[in-house]
């Protein structure tokens, strides 16, 4: 028996550890019906029995079945997650673009039933820690394409066309019936946007700030958006910034 200022602490705490546990078995559980036999299976009395609980011990913790589907969401986006490759400075960042993108599509396609429950409604699972920092793996890729001169266009159209091209290459692959699925599909939509998202060539010749500054020098007076105070006193930022300063 424990004694000491420490057993009331642990003795509170080991609920919540049971808690947390049953509730890891019965995601578990609701995953792998919804993988073998797909959403339809996923039923209260289904998971209870797969996961050896209760069914009110699952409205307990989810609430209902609409937050159990939630809570496989979000394991869907933490084992996504899990099986992501990040390069902080790979030799390509345009190739690193489409390592990343294939990689999406292939957890789609490997996981269809999980995939669809991911990405088949709005917001569903977005809430989730893992979907946040999925989000700002894809971020990243594109800051670096920006740094490197390759993105054509503003950063935030960019995540949102490369995330929708994804979920709409594997969404589709999934509704054709399987003598109709054409990898072609898949590759010829991967590379449009590719084509959507990057330039070919660098915009600058020397990546990094300094280039970029002499590049958007040498552009300045074309531009029509400032006042003339204004553009003199970027004129003098990007002078400072071109020259290392």
């Amino acid at each position: 028996m424990l004694d000491g200022p420490n057993a009331d602490v642990i003795a509170a705490a080991e609920p919540e550890v049971g808690r947390d546990l049953t509730r890891q078995r019965v995601i578990e559980a609701a995953a792998g019906l919804l993988a073998r036999d797909g959403r339809e299976a996923v039923t209260t009395r289904a998971v209870a029995s797969a996961a050896g609980v209760q069914a009110p011990a699952i409205y307990r913790l989810f609430g209902d079945k609409d937050g159990l589907l939630e809570a496989v969401a979000e394991h869907g986006y933490a084992t996504f997650l899990a099986a992501k490759h990040v390069d902080a400075r790979p030799r390509d960042p345009v190739d690193d673009l489409r390592a990343g993108w294939d990689l999406a599509v292939g957890f789609g396609l490997a996981n269809p039933e999980l995939y669809a429950l991911m990405y088949g409604e709005p917001k569903r699972g977005t809430a989730s820690a893992a979907f946040h920092a999925g989000m700002r793996i894809l971020v990243e890729r594109i800051r670096r394409l920006a740094a490197a001169g390759r993105l054509r266009v503003e950063e935030r159209l960019a995540v949102a066309l490369i995330h929708a091209t994804a979920r709409g290459a594997v969404l589709t692959w999934l509704s054709l019936p399987a003598g109709e699925r054409d990898p072609a599909l898949l590759t010829t939509m991967r590379e449009s946007m590719v084509a959507a998202v990057t330039n070919e060539k660098p915009v600058v010749e020397d990546p990094g700030v300094a280039g970029a500054a002499r590049t958007l020098r040498a552009l300045l007076p074309e531009q029509t958006a400032l006042s003339g105070a204004e553009q003199h006193l970027l004129g003098e930022w990007l002078d400072r910034l071109a020259s290392g300063g």
